[in-house]
């Protein structure tokens, strides 16, 4: 069940090594819970909003940071199922902030070759927020460096969910016999099948819980855990937490032979 190491570009390499970093064991996949926008805003006497547009700042280096080190995959948490739940203007503000970044960024993500993924119940989104993505990641589609993936409107639970109807559809049409369902079938059916699971996840602003996110995905993920919030949370502390990754030694269950 390791991950086999992939091969960075030269210049990837050299960043990363540049970095402290060991360029043969980097992750591949990295997963990020951007917790901390409203307290970072809070504890300075700012709104909220005024946080999430600091963190989108934030976002955007760590994504730029990530392709620099070579990176295959970063998924990000940017709007959860239940971030609905919160006030009426803080929720039209993200969605307003989603749809300016993504109008904004699109052409550098394109220069730096940069491909982006949606995961999530997106057909709840505002319909311009909904074109905007998909164009997003049908200009994109074909790069093959970082994979840039925002979970919006995302609930681990509602992913297997998602993934069980279509698994009860595909048996009701004769297309699958229950008795051949098993972890790879359910894997083909989440919303990003073709991405590897997380080899590390990474939590800013202390709270030590998954909060719903990537549930089938992160099973054998290394958790890593900063008091840091987002918008504090800049490519140092980044590759601090690559640092920390690396000193882990990933066992998937199994016993470390002692020589």
């Amino acid at each position: 069940m390791n991950p086999s190491p992939h091969t960075l570009p030269g210049d990837a390499a050299q960043y990363a090594a540049a970095a402290g970093l060991d360029p043969a064991r980097l992750p591949t996949h990295v997963a990020v819970i951007m917790d901390g926008n409203g307290r970072w805003a809070e504890s300075r006497g700012l709104n909220r909003l005024t946080g999430h547009n600091q963190g989108y700042r934030t976002l955007k280096n760590i994504v730029m940071e990530s392709q620099k080190l070579g990176l295959k995959c970063l998924t990000v948490y940017g709007f959860s199922t239940e971030n609905w739940r919160r006030s009426e203007e803080e929720v039209n503000g993200l969605m307003r902030l989603m749809l300016r970044a993504m109008r904004s960024e699109i052409e550098e993500l394109i220069q730096s070759h940069i491909r982006v993924r949606i995961s999530g119940r997106i057909d709840s989104l505002p319909p311009d927020l909904q074109e905007e993505f998909a164009r997003a990641e049908q200009r994109t589609a074909h790069f093959s460096g970082l994979t840039f993936n925002l979970a919006i409107n995302y609930g681990g639970r509602a992913e297997v969910v998602d993934a069980v109807r279509l698994l009860t559809q595909q048996v009701k049409e004769g297309v699958l016999r229950a008795e051949e369902i098993d972890e790879q079938t359910i894997a083909r059916c989440l919303y990003a099948p073709d991405l590897p699971d997380p080899d590390l996840l990474i939590r800013t602003s202390g709270e030590l819980r998954l909060s719903n996110f990537l549930l089938w995905e992160t099973a054998y993920s290394e958790i890593y855990v900063t008091p840091i919030y987002w918008p504090d949370f800049g490519p140092e502390q980044f590759v601090a937490a690559l640092a920390d990754y690396q000193r882990r030694k990933r066992r998937f269950g199994a016993v470390e032979e002692l020589d």
